[in-house]
């Protein structure tokens, strides 16, 4: 009696588990559920947004908008469209981020190269020189002195040249590369290839998955920097977006006395529907990001993890 009891214990417990190995109807359903919570949970905040931007400035106001539009309104776009400063700092945006991000992926692929190459000559020492400034840095004031010594203040070239060069991007890279089987390298330089063109022939194409997160990586961050602009750009004709959009819905800088007749009008409407402006430039600033990252997607997983491998 005691054995049976026990036996029938345990095909209890494994029934119990059957309802949620892998395959079954249980855990399927339920793996859907919990899919479509976290889709619910990321999308419906950018919705949101969306939505309260697309309703009238009253609704907007009180947040009172939860599934659709309240009043449909484009009223906050038609500002922002007709807002040239706005436009000015979009340019200055998209210029600091294409320069960017061509740069440093130039400077992690020359860095990362010559240092998967086991002749190199003090390989091992290169890359402890490396990793000390990745821990340890100057800070703020030298920085800044560094900056204005090299006549880069109030320059466009302030926003680039310090964001073009990344250590922890050159180690993501120099894993990658490592990961590529040596043979090809030896095999290519049999068949006469150099330097150059196992790098642009072989490294290259088999490393678009790494520099594609990294592409990714560096257009968010200089999309949404503007500390730096703060710190070394003065003047207004070379700030970045979140730079004016900051000035604009934080500091609210521009006062009626120095605009003219429409533009004060403009910003009274936007003074009355200032909440639905803020949703609206928010959507209207990340765009262009979600735009670009479902064609870098398909790469993101794969480089993630292939650029953490070890050496």
């Amino acid at each position: 009696m005691v054995r049976e009891e026990a036996r029938s214990e345990v095909s209890r417990k494994k029934k119990k588990r059957k309802y949620f190995r892998e395959g079954n109807r249980y855990a399927t359903i339920l793996m859907y559920v919990i899919a479509v919570l976290i889709i619910f949970v990321t999308i419906y905040p950018m919705y949101y947004v969306l939505i309260l931007s697309l309703s009238e400035p009253t609704a907007a106001a009180t947040m009172h908008v939860y599934v659709i539009p309240k009043g449909f309104s484009l009223q906050a776009y038609n500002i922002l469209i007709k807002d040239m400063e706005l436009w000015r700092a979009y340019r200055n945006t998209i210029l600091y981020v294409s320069a960017t991000t061509v740069l440093m992926l130039i400077t992690c692929v020359l860095v990362a190269y010559p240092l998967t190459c086991k002749e190199l000559v003090g390989r091992k020492y290169l890359n402890m020189f490396l990793l000390i400034p990745m821990y340890f840095g100057g800070g703020m004031i030298p920085t800044f002195l560094l900056i204005l010594r090299l006549g880069l203040y109030d320059s466009p070239l302030s926003q680039i040249i310090p964001c073009c060069f990344s250590i922890w991007y050159i180690i993501l890279v120099k894993s990658y590369f490592s990961s590529i089987p040596e043979e090809l390298r030896d095999a290519a330089k049999i068949d006469g290839a150099g330097i150059w063109m196992v790098l642009f022939r072989i490294y290259i194409p088999m490393s678009k998955a790494i520099l594609a997160v990294i592409a990714v990586y560096t257009i968010v961050s200089v999309w949404n920097s503007w500390y730096g602009a703060m710190l070394y750009l003065p003047h207004t004709e070379w700030q970045p977006l979140q730079l004016y959009l900051r000035r604009v819905l934080v500091e609210m800088t521009r006062t009626v006395s120095q605009m003219s007749v429409e533009q004060a009008k403009e910003q009274a409407m936007r003074a009355l529907s200032n909440a639905q402006m803020k949703y609206a430039m928010i959507i209207f600033t990340t765009l262009p990001v979600l735009c670009v990252y479902p064609f870098l997607q398909k790469y993101f997983v794969k480089g993630v993890m292939l650029g953490s491998l070890k050496e």
